[in-house]
C-alpha cells in the first residue's frame, strides 16, 4: 500500500515538474521574442499544400530574398515606436517540406484544439530538426502554398504564441506575393502575442483599434490595413485586403502587445 501511494506521489512530482518545466520555457521564449534587444530569426518553412505542379514550380523560384518586404515591414514599423535595431526580423527559408502539418480542429472544443496545440508543436519540432546544421530560428512559419487557379478560397491561417510558430494558407502566384506577405506577417505577429482586431463574423476591422487612422475625419475610407485589423476599411460595411505590406501599419494597441511600447 505504501509502495502504491508512493509511485503515485512520484507520477504526480513528474508531472508537475514537466508542467512547470514548459510553464518556464514558454515564459522564456516569451520574453526572449519581445524584449526587441537582438534580431528575431524567422525560418520560413515551404509546404506544397495541394501537391499541384503550379505549387512546385513557385516554390521551386523562393529563396529567402522573397520575403524581404516582411523584414523591411518591420523594421520600419518598430522606429515608429522609438526602436532603432536594424533589423528586428531576419527571415531564413529553409527546405521544402513533402509532410503536412496536423490539421486543426473544426469545433474549437477545449480539449480538441489542446492537443491539437501539442501535436502541432511536436510537429514543428521534428521538421525543424530535420536540418541539425541551420540556425536555430525563434519563429517558425509553415507557409502551404495553392494553385490560385483551383482553390478561390483558403482555409484560415494561425499563429501560435505557445511555441512561436505559425501556419499559413498562401497563393502560388508571383502576383498575389503582396497579399501572402500581409499573412504571414499578420500571423507572426500573433506569435508574438498580438490579438485579432476584426470582427470574426464578418471579418470587419474593429474601430478604434483595427484601423490604421481611427482618428481620421473623416473615417472611412482609410487608405491603409492596422496590421492585426487585416483589412482597409472602405465604409462601416466594406473592407478590403491590402495588395501588400506598403498599405499596412502596427497600430499603438498591436504594438503594445508585442512590448513595442512599454507601460
Amino acid at each position: 500500500m505504501a509502495q502504491g501511494n508512493f509511485i503515485k506521489r512520484l507520477r504526480q512530482g513528474l508531472l508537475l515538474y514537466i508542467l512547470f518545466m514548459v510553464a518556464l520555457g514558454t515564459w522564456a521564449a516569451r520574453e526572449r521574442s519581445t524584449d526587441w534587444d537582438n534580431t528575431l530569426r524567422v525560418a520560413v518553412f515551404p509546404i506544397n499544400g495541394d501537391g499541384s505542379e503550379t505549387a512546385h514550380n513557385y516554390i521551386a523560384t523562393l529563396d529567402a530574398s522573397a520575403y524581404a518586404s516582411i523584414e523591411q515591414f518591420f523594421t520600419k514599423q518598430i522606429r515608429v515606436y522609438g526602436h532603432m535595431l536594424d533589423t528586428p526580423v531576419r527571415i531564413y527559408m529553409r527546405g521544402v517540406l513533402d509532410e503536412q502539418p496536423p490539421t486543426p480542429p473544426t469545433h474549437q472544443a477545449a480539449l480538441k484544439v489542446m492537443y491539437w496545440s501539442l501535436k502541432m508543436r511536436f510537429w514543428a519540432w521534428r521538421m525543424n530538426r530535420r536540418d541539425e546544421r541551420a540556425i536555430r530560428p525563434d519563429i517558425k512559419i509553415f507557409v502551404r502554398y495553392f494553385d490560385p487557379l483551383n482553390n478561390a478560397r483558403l482555409a484560415h491561417s494561425l499563429g501560435l504564441q505557445k511555441g512561436l510558430l505559425g501556419v499559413v494558407n498562401a497563393y502560388a502566384s508571383r502576383r498575389l506575393r503582396g497579399r501572402n506577405h500581409v499573412v504571414i506577417a499578420h500571423e507572426m505577429m500573433h506569435t508574438l502575442g498580438a490579438t485579432d482586431k476584426y470582427d470574426a463574423q464578418t471579418t470587419l476591422p474593429l474601430h478604434p483599434h483595427g484601423y490604421a487612422a481611427p482618428a481620421a475625419t473623416p473615417l472611412h475610407p482609410q487608405t491603409r490595413a492596422e496590421i492585426m485589423g487585416g483589412r482597409i476599411p472602405l465604409s462601416a460595411t466594406e473592407a478590403q485586403i491590402p495588395s501588400s505590406l506598403k498599405y499596412v501599419v502596427v497600430g499603438e494597441a498591436t504594438a503594445q502587445e508585442i512590448r513595442w511600447i512599454r507601460d
